[in-house]
C-alpha cells in the first residue's frame, strides 16, 4: 500500500518594510514646522502674557486719584519722571469710547505690560520737539488696531495739566522699519542735526500681531492744547 507524499511546504517569503519616500518625509516634516509655528504664534498671540490688563485698568485709575489729590502739579513729572511711572493718559478715538491706557515713563517691560511706554529723552507731551510712545499688540496690547488708522486720525495725551490733540501725518501700515532704527526717535524724525520748531507725536509698536523684530509706525503734530 503506497503512502501519499506530503508535498514540502514552501516558505512565504516576508513582507519588506517600504521604506518612506523622501515625498512623505518631507511632508510629514512640514506639517510639524506648521504646526510648531501655529502653536508658537498662538502662544505670543494669546497665551503670552505680555500686557496684564488688570494693571493696566489700574494705572488710569490711580493717575487720576492722583491727579485729584494733588491739586497742584508737580514741577517734575515732565522733566523727570520715575521709571515705570504712569504721567499721562493716551485716547484715540477711533479705537473706541472706551479706549484709555496710561503712559509710563520708560520702555521697560514693567512699563509696557501696564500701558504705552514713553521713550527716554524724547520730548514730554505737547512739547516742542518729538513725545514718542511705544505699545504692544497682541491679543490685549493697547496698539493692536494702531495699524488700521489713516492720515488725519486723532491721538489725545492729558496730563495733569492739558489735554493735548494730536492728528496722524502718515499711513501707520505704510511705514516698516527695523527694531534698531532709531531715526523714527529724533526731535524731527530722519533729521538728527535739525532743531525741533513743531510738538510731534510718535506711536510704535510691532508690525506683526505678535512679537517681531519689525515696527510699524505712525506720526502726528499737535493741532490743539486744553488747558485744564
Amino acid at each position: 500500500m503506497q503512502h501519499a507524499v506530503t508535498p514540502p511546504r514552501r516558505a512565504v517569503p516576508s513582507a519588506r518594510r517600504r521604506r518612506p519616500s523622501l515625498v512623505l518625509v518631507a511632508g510629514l516634516m512640514s506639517l510639524l514646522a506648521g504646526a510648531a509655528l501655529l502653536g508658537f504664534y498662538l502662544w505670543q498671540a494669546y497665551l503670552d502674557p505680555v500686557v496684564d490688563t488688570v494693571a493696566t485698568q489700574r494705572e488710569v485709575q490711580v493717575l487720576k486719584q492722583q491727579w485729584s489729590a494733588e491739586p497742584t502739579p508737580e514741577a517734575t513729572t515732565a522733566s523727570s519722571p520715575l521709571p515705570d511711572r504712569a504721567v499721562a493718559l493716551l485716547r484715540v478715538p477711533e479705537f473706541g469710547s472706551a479706549f484709555e491706557v496710561s503712559v509710563l515713563a520708560g520702555t521697560s517691560e514693567a512699563a509696557l505690560s501696564r500701558g504705552v511706554g514713553w521713550f527716554d529723552g524724547s520730548a514730554p507731551p505737547g512739547g516742542v520737539g518729538n513725545f514718542a510712545v511705544a505699545g504692544h499688540r497682541g491679543k490685549d496690547g493697547p496698539f493692536v488696531p494702531l495699524l488700521d488708522l489713516h492720515v488725519g486720525a486723532i491721538v489725545e495725551v492729558e496730563t495733569q495739566q492739558a489735554i493735548f490733540t494730536y492728528r496722524l501725518t502718515n499711513e501707520p501700515s505704510q511705514l516698516t522699519v527695523d527694531k534698531h532704527d532709531t531715526w523714527v526717535l529724533d526731535s524731527v524724525p530722519g533729521e538728527p542735526a535739525a532743531r525741533p520748531t513743531k510738538a510731534l507725536i510718535t506711536l510704535i509698536t510691532c508690525r506683526n500681531f505678535f512679537h517681531s523684530p519689525e515696527r510699524s509706525v505712525a506720526f502726528g503734530e499737535l493741532v490743539g492744547v486744553l488747558t485744564k
